[in-house]
């Protein structure tokens, strides 16, 4: 197949556009690493090969690979050793698998096809890939986990075979990983059992389980140190996933995987959803990003890829992702207005939202103190829209401006000081009138104040059994 001539054509297509009849053996929908392994196979075996592309080059969403090494190349002067990545169970059901052809990219491998079904994978040689195997640490959600445990094992496949490749350590970051593994666990590289958990490179929560656990820790406000919130991501994400391990804990494994990890990862497919969506998605990727920081010793690359422009794949920083969701939703006056139609829910959501921002800076770092500052001008100080959570739903305005308060008094938010005197003295008032009004109906109101207790490992223990 040629990839360059296929390229051209496309680049031209987008210049001018006109219907073209042509006949094929075999027609290819799609030109990122399936559909291309597929063509090439067809190819070899005589057929006339077509391939039709969203994307306006070949490759497909797989460049986004290319951009992760790329961008960490330009930034530190050499490739990533192991890229973590939150596999989610929208890759396989809305994006063709974009997210399982960029870890598949990044190992040096890609499927093989036979009738239009994957049947296996195949190794790249080094000398057509022409850069280090690159390791890899999946979270895979809960709901991909147990919607597709095949392609878990397939992945898990990948890996391992990988992993046993008579490379050099500097050719293959797997097999280097898998060896100091099992030298830090002082095993031998002949015994089978521990060689299998040195190469365990996915993980999730346990069987029924679909919580990072880390997520709840910033909501009930039970941390003090990015040394909590890696504890509780370990505990709650430490159960290994694949070809005869489901569910097995497996903490030292996810431990030693994420020690050395340079970059986290996840990505953008569609502006129906994005990183404030949902708590498990600051609960899972920032988690990770925070335990992968704390065990490693080091500040560690978070990026996001985006495609929700087919034809301009790109990965980005994730404060510059925080940015784009921030300023072009959570502040945007017409999205408010929008929410604002539906009153309570609406203020809700908004509330909810804003609790995200939160944690996404308590587990990366990467809010800019001007979004806090504007988050507490456009719901807490502005008067219009205090009035309208008044009305509506007052509590999701507490919750705004106690999570507010509370990122400042943690070293979360650097506030702009006459921003954080107007948010102090609204949130005296608040807590005033609520009380008021909760008193009336005959309850009680917590206020502001929040104690952290920190339970014996015992009663962690009790209670993660009770979930």
């Amino acid at each position: 197949v040629d990839v360059s001539a296929y390229k051209a054509a496309a680049e031209a297509a987008e210049v001018e556009k006109t219907a073209v009849e042509q006949t094929t053996d075999v027609l290819v929908i799609g030109a990122g690493i399936a559909g291309l392994s597929a063509a090439m196979s067809a190819k070899e075996n005589g057929a006339d090969v077509v391939i039709i592309d969203k994307m306006s080059a070949a490759g497909g969403t797989t460049n986004l690979a290319g951009g992760i090494l790329d961008k960490h190349l330009k930034e530190e002067g050499r490739y990533p050793e192991n890229v973590a990545m939150f596999w989610m169970c929208n890759d396989l059901m809305w994006s063709d698998g974009e997210g399982l052809g960029q870890l598949l990219a990044l190992l040096g491998v890609r499927p093989v096809w036979r009738g239009g079904v994957v049947c296996g994978h195949e190794i790249i040689p080094p000398t057509e890939l022409g850069r280090p195997r690159i390791d890899v640490t999946v979270r895979v959600s809960g709901l991909l986990r147990d919607s597709f445990p095949e392609a878990v094992r397939f992945l898990d496949s990948a890996v391992q075979a990988v992993a046993v490749l008579s490379e050099t350590d500097e050719e293959n970051f797997v097999r280097k990983h898998c060896r100091e593994r099992l030298k830090l666990w002082q095993q031998p590289e002949e015994d089978q059992s521990a060689w299998r958990k040195a190469t365990l490179r996915v993980f999730s929560s346990r069987p029924g389980v679909y919580q990072g656990g880390v997520d709840l820790a910033v909501h009930a406000s039970a941390w003090r140190t990015e040394a909590d919130l890696a504890g509780v991501f370990l505990r709650w994400n430490g159960y290994a996933y694949g070809n005869g391990v489901w569910g097995d804990e497996e903490i030292p494994a996810l431990t030693a995987s994420l020690s050395n990890v340079d970059i986290t990862y996840n990505k953008v497919v569609s502006d129906e959803h994005d990183l404030l969506n949902c708590c498990a998605v600051y609960g899972i990727h920032g988690g990770m990003t925070a335990a992968a920081a704390h065990l490693s010793g080091r500040p560690v690359r978070v990026y996001y890829g985006d495609t929700r422009e087919p034809r301009h794949v790109r990965v980005r920083d994730m404060a510059d992702e925080i940015r784009r969701v921030a300023r072009g939703k959570l502040l945007n006056p017409r999205w408010i207005a929008g929410m604002k139609r539906h009153g309570y829910k609406g203020a809700g959501d908004m509330a909810k939202r804003a609790v995200r921002v939160y944690g996404w800076d308590a587990t990366t770092g990467m809010v800019d103190d001007g979004i806090f500052d504007d988050m507490a001008r456009t719901f807490v100080l502005d008067a219009e829209n205090r009035a309208f959570f008044e009305e509506h739903n007052p509590w999701a305005l507490e919750e705004i401006a106690r999570r507010l308060l509370e990122a400042q008094a943690r070293g979360v938010w650097r506030a702009d000081p006459q921003v954080l005197d107007a948010l102090r003295q609204s949130y005296l008032n608040m807590e005033g009138w609520l009380e008021e009004r909760t008193e009336a109906f005959g309850g009680s109101f917590q206020g502001g104040g929040v104690d952290v207790i920190v339970a014996s490992n015992t009663d962690i223990q009790d209670s993660e059994d009770k979930i």
